[in-house]
This record gives C-alpha cells, sequence and structure tokens, in this order.
C-alpha cells in the first residue's frame, strides 16, 4: 500500500542502498536477489507463501536486528508457534511475516543476510524450481524441499503439503529474466514444459508473461532488462 515505506524500511534492516523501488544486492553476496516492491490497492489478507528468514551472527545481532524492526514499525507476530522457538516471528509494516533465526541455525549458516525464502509448497513445487533456475536441491526429505544457487546466497524452501488457501493474489512472488542468449518466448516455453501454467491476475496487455508453478503460485517473466538496476537473477516482487 506503501511501496516508499516498505522499501525503506527493508533498507535499513537489511542494511542495503535503495533508490525509492529497488534495494539494490550487496555485491560481496553471491546470488542476492534484488527485492522491489509495487503499489497495491489490496490491503493484504493472507498470510504470504514465501517470507524471509533473517540470518544473524551472534544473540547480540538477533536481538538488535529485533529491535531495529519494532523501532522501524514491524511487531510481534503470533502465527501459532510454540514460545519456545529460537527465531523471532514479526510482521513488517504492512503485516507481511519475517523470521529473526537464531545464530547456531546450521541450515542457513553462510547463506548470507536473507538466509532463506521459506515458502509454502509441495514437493512438485520444490523440484520445479530447482529444474527452472538450475538450482540444485540442498535438501530433500519427506515432502520437505530446499534449493539454493551454485554460487552460494539465499536459500528457497518449501514446507511441503498441506498447502495454504488464498482468497487473494499471491504475493511475494518471483521475477524471472530470461539469459543473455534467450528471450521471453523462448523462457516461457521452457518453464511450461517443466511443469508451469498459464496465469490471468488480471494483468491485461504487458510486457512480461504471468505464469503458475504446480502449485498455482503466480510468477512473472520478465524482458530482459526489465529496468534499470536489475540483473540476470530472480528478483522479489511484493
Amino acid at each position: 500500500l506503501d511501496p516508499d515505506r516498505q522499501t525503506a524500511f527493508w533498507a535499513a534492516i537489511l542494511d542495503r542502498p535503495h533508490d525509492g523501488w529497488v534495494v539494490l544486492p550487496a555485491s560481496d553476496e553471491p546470488a542476492t536477489m534484488p527485492i522491489r516492491f509495487v503499489l497495491s490497492r489490496e490491503a493484504k489478507v493472507d498470510r504470504p507463501h514465501l517470507h524471509p528468514d533473517l540470518t544473524s551472527s551472534s544473540p547480540g545481532e538477533q536481538e538488535a536486528t529485533v529491535a531495529r524492526a519494532l523501532g522501524l514499525g514491524a511487531r510481534h507476530l503470533d502465527i501459532g508457534q510454540g514460545g519456545d522457538e529460537g527465531h523471532v516471528v514479526l510482521a513488517d509494516p504492512e503485516g507481511n511475516e519475517l523470521c529473526v533465526i537464531e545464530p547456531d541455525n546450521d541450515f542457513l549458516a553462510g547463506c548470507g543476510r536473507v538466509g532463506c525464502l521459506a515458502g509454502d509448497g509441495s514437493y512438485a513445487t520444490g523440484h520445479f524450481w530447482s529444474a527452472a533456475l538450475g538450482w540444485p536441491l540442498v535438501w530433500d526429505e519427506g515432502e520437505e524441499t530446499a534449493i539454493q544457487s551454485p554460487a552460494g546466497g539465499t536459500k528457497i524452501s518449501w514446507g511441503g503439503t498441506p498447502l495454504m488457501t488464498a482468497s487473494q493474489k499471491w504475493r511475494p512472488h518471483l521475477d524471472l529474466v530470461p539469459s543473455a542468449d534467450s528471450g521471453v518466448a523462448d523462457e516461457v516455453a521452457r518453464l511450461v514444459a517443466l511443469g508451469a501454467s498459464y496465469a490471468d491476475v488480471g494483468q491485461g496487455d504487458v510486457a512480461w508473461v504471468v505464469l503458475a508453478d504446480p502449485d498455482g503460485h503466480p510468477f512473472c517473466v520478465q524482458p530482459r532488462p526489465p529496468t534499470a538496476g536489475w540483473g540476470s537473477s530472480p528478483t522479489l516482487g511484493r
């Protein structure tokens, strides 16, 4: 509802510069995804199917991150956690979930500031995104999956079934940019062959293509380059 406020909040939490709409990736972190916020007229209703897990190098840093977030407009969020977990669940100024993870979390060791985008998704969707991005599975147990770029950086994980239901369009979502030797049409054809489907979220006549993963979560394939400041990595749109 307020992209400028959201951008300023996340830029401050992540210690990143921004130009008013994009939190730019840090050059010293591999496979870091820029984040952008676009104006929405719909107030948030559902929990997001992807949320960021922020890492901590020490208990003091975890406490400082929580305190900074609260000072910038975040609030504590109850999603049914038991209270004895090491991580802290918060909501950003518009109610989007985020977790500040304890420093001794082995799964996120070495993953960077945004250690993981923790997702709601099935086993099939985890394998779809592994093939779509060319990121190998780093967790594949039961219904749960996780992938990570070969260069390291942020992981993406899916918790398996059952899935959350949605009464509004899914956000956040991933924006994909074709490689330098490919175009939108070729990339769309490749993704559909892997199991994606076309999706109508009311986008109308636009330059990008909206698809959905096997669970029906929409994502976009953007022309290259979609706008200044974006790289060739996937980006997270909210």
